[in-house]
């Protein structure tokens, strides 16, 4: 049993709550040095519970699977226990806290006999900066660990900062029988505390990560007049040495990571322009001295999905992996013990051992990788992270965007008339089910703001927060609605993507500049085509024309459909989304 690190009595109640729930035979407490990681590493790989891939051609890079039945977050497993059952609102589970708290407290008792409880401090955002928040996780998972490590800022400078009497965000993770039946991620936002009972796969054990940076944050945020955004943040330089910043939210399969991580084209590039990646998951936001809103990414590394990630999608993500990465769920090449997944490469090599430890080939007729694997990658080797990931002060932000994915009606980029409508824009999110997902095409699955599984409260309080942070910002970024995927009659991408979408970054910069004009529509204001960027994309502007338009009947539709969506929030709806809808509404019968 290592000595507490700290003096904090706070922390020493909670670590001592816990240990006399699970009982651990030991406790270590991690202080986030790399002789105390790379010891784990061993221990881990000694128990089986990770693998050491090929150190020359992965430097610090291991493997690691999860049980068959422990593959994703659990959406029906995940709740908010608020007091009030309204306050959790239409879209969230709920439970009663008390209930919570006895029901996980049964699960968890005795459950890390024979086991190590580890004692994480951490810190999301960088220590120190007024953004911060601090977390103590304690867990029975090496892996956990290991992760958290890559994903936070681990170690002794937490406790410096929170020194005797700092309070934290209390998490408790116990693998327990990784039995799904018994499996709860619960958060109770006004106890500022995570549980989380078996389950060993990351979205649902590495607290930091959606629990604390989204669904306890934005609780935070509401009462302390700040913003948790499941939003990229990527900054763009000018060739006259400029920078100028946007958070982006995007709901899954939307080309989130990609944005945040995009290679511009050939001609910008060459005339000088330059995109750097702040974040690709989640922003804290807050309105600065200078009236304008500064976004800071609590993170440290990046969780990714990795079927689909290679050289041309996203070679900078890639890149990341290629040192201190921890894999998890994708296939291994016996060849050469490196790992490989879908989309890795054109070709699949002849022999893997896939996700589940089985020989695979190419003629086994399953993935080999899991479709949900992922890397948990150190920031640090992005070969294009900002030099501000490390700012205490964060980036100041030109533009927030909201995307879906649309085969009709949204057209390739819009601007909201002001911040309410800007509300209205992103409460209306929402992407189309596809025939080999659903069975149905172009079924509407709203995500607002890309929040929808991560908001810990009523979903119309936090539109309600988005207006009222409008009041407070003199000089608010402008907002847009992008969709990358109109189609056309034979079901083809009109718009190519990917880097490409470097010509409507551009676009929406000048208008938040205002040195380019916009068509007033029904919805908003739409470029015009000339204002886009074609050079090289063999694409005509009577094309680019068609996924620009605005078709009043296909909107009217829409607005019959956002009004019946809205019905679940009830009284609670903010009068200004109210009235977007109403103009809405009009604005197609003109």
């Amino acid at each position: 049993m290592t000595s507490a690190l700290t003096k904090n009595q706070k922390v020493l109640a909670f670590v001592e709550e816990s240990a006399q729930l699970a009982q651990p035979d030991r406790i270590v407490w991690i202080d986030g040095s790399e002789e105390q990681l790379a010891a784990l590493r061993e221990e881990g790989v000694k128990t089986g519970e990770m693998i050491k891939l090929n150190q020359e051609k992965l430097p610090g890079c291991y493997y690691h699977r999860t049980a068959q039945n422990d593959v994703a977050r659990v959406e029906d497993r995940t709740f908010i226990c608020c007091k009030n059952k309204e306050d959790a609102g239409p879209i969230n589970y709920w439970m009663d806290p008390q209930e919570a708290y006895a029901l996980c407290r049964n699960i968890a008792r005795g459950k890390m006999k024979g086991r190590t409880m580890y004692v994480i401090p951490y810190s999301m955002g960088v220590v120190g900066s007024p953004f911060s928040k601090i977390g103590i996780e304690v867990t029975d998972s090496i892996y956990v660990v290991l992760n958290m490590a890559i994903m936070t800022r681990v170690g002794t400078a937490c406790y410096d900062y929170l020194g005797t009497d700092g309070d934290f965000i209390k998490g408790f993770h116990c693998k327990c029988d990784v039995d799904p039946e018994k499996r709860y991620i619960m958060h109770f936002p006004e106890d500022n505390t995570i549980i989380s009972v078996n389950s060993a796969y990351g979205g649902n054990v590495l607290l930091g990560k959606k629990c604390f940076a989204l669904r306890i944050a934005s609780y935070l945020g509401k009462n302390e007049g700040w913003m948790a955004e499941h939003m990229l943040i990527l900054g763009v330089t000018y060739p006259d040495g400029s920078k100028h910043y946007v958070a982006a939210a995007f709901p899954s399969a939307c080309g989130k990571t990609n944005l945040a991580m995009l290679i511009p084209p050939k001609h910008y590039l060459e005339k000088g322009y330059k995109v750097e990646c702040v974040g690709d998951d989640i922003a804290w936001i807050r309105v600065g001295k200078d009236g304008r809103l500064w976004a800071v990414n609590p993170e440290n590394g990046f969780f990714g999905v990795a079927p689909g990630t290679n050289e041309k999608s996203n070679p900078n993500a890639l890149a990341a992996t290629r040192q201190g990465t921890i894999f998890t769920n994708v296939a291994i090449d016996p060849a050469d013990n490196t790992v490989w997944w879908e989309g890795l490469t054109k070709q699949a090599p002849a022999r893997l051992i896939d996700w589940l430890g089985n020989e695979w080939t190419p003629d086994s007729g399953v993935k080999a990788a899991h479709p949900n694997s992922r890397f948990t990658a150190p920031a640090t080797g992005c070969p294009c992270l900002s030099p501000e990931f490390n700012s205490k002060e964060g980036v100041p932000l030109d533009a927030i965007i909201f995307g879906g994915r649309r085969a009709t009606t949204t057209p390739l980029v819009y601007q909201s008339r002001d911040w309410d409508h800007g509300v209205f824009v992103g409460s209306i999110m929402s992407s189309e089910t596809t025939a080999a997902a659903t069975g149905a095409v172009g079924v509407l699955r709203h995500d607002p703001m890309a929040m929808k599984p991560f908001c810990g409260y009523h979903m119309a309080d936090y539109f309600g927060h988005w207006i009222d942070m409008g009041k407070k910002i003199a000089n608010p970024p402008k907002i847009f609605n992008v969709n990358w995927f109109r189609q056309d009659a034979d079901g083809n991408f009109i718009w190519p993507g990917f880097g490409d979408n470097m010509r409507v970054l551009d676009w929406i910069l000048k208008r938040c500049a205002g040195t380019v004009e916009a068509k007033e529509t029904a919805i908003g204001y739409v470029p015009y085509a000339k204002d886009i960027d074609l050079t090289g994309l063999g694409l005509t502007e009577e094309t680019l024309e068609s996924i620009l338009y605005v078709d009043k009947a296909r909107w009217s539709a829409e607005a019959d459909e956002i009004a019946e969506y809205y019905k679940q929030f009830g009284d609670r709806l903010p009068q200004e989304l109210k009235e977007s809808l109403a103009t809405l509404k009009s604005n197609c019968e003109k």
